[in-house]
């Protein structure tokens, strides 16, 4: 009885042992520069979409600066408007992953629109992407998803900026 429990401890031991190998070479290949796939396994961080809500998992591609780049989301959806400028309303908020320390962002929900109230001209009505909150910048960083939760019927859209060449304030 003794010789079977060592053995099947030695057994998963090599399992282990081997999981580990096979582990760490899947992190040095995701890590390693010019490698643009990543695992799944990078979601286990954040939670899962509650009802009504969806996940957008945004993934980055590696830049020689990254410090030099900033990602702008755009949350909104595509909606017939008129000639005034329109936004819905809502709030992008950050939040972090508990035990982990990544950000995420979550609209929860989007209020009426708000447009300026000029008068239009007859057949001015076109389709138009709507946007909901401000303008949120944050930092480019290609080792990490960017997830967003957002309602169903919101599209999310990111934009990138790069920073320019620094000057001497005169």
């Amino acid at each position: 009885m003794a010789k079977l429990q060592e053995l099947t401890l030695n057994h998963t031991l090599t399992v282990l042992a081997a999981a580990l190998v096979l582990t760490a070479c899947e992190t040095t290949q995701a890590s390693s520069p010019g490698v643009a796939a990543q695992s799944v396994d990078d979601l286990q961080a954040f939670p899962a979409a509650v009802a009504g809500q969806k996940r957008t998992v945004i993934r980055l591609p590696a830049a020689a600066d990254e410090d030099a780049l900033k990602v702008e989301l755009i949350l909104g959806r595509t909606q017939r408007v008129d000639c005034n400028h329109h936004s819905l309303g809502g709030q992008l908020q950050t939040r972090t992953a508990e035990g982990w320390g990544y950000d995420y962002y979550v609209l929860e929900a989007v209020g009426p629109g708000v447009s300026t109230l000029m008068g239009c001209p007859p057949g001015s009505e076109r389709d138009a992407f709507v946007r909901a909150g401000g303008q949120t910048l944050i930092r480019y960083n290609s080792r990490l998803p960017l997830v967003v939760y957002a309602p169903q019927d919101i599209e999310v859209r990111y934009r990138l900026w790069r920073a320019g060449e620094e000057r001497p304030a005169d």
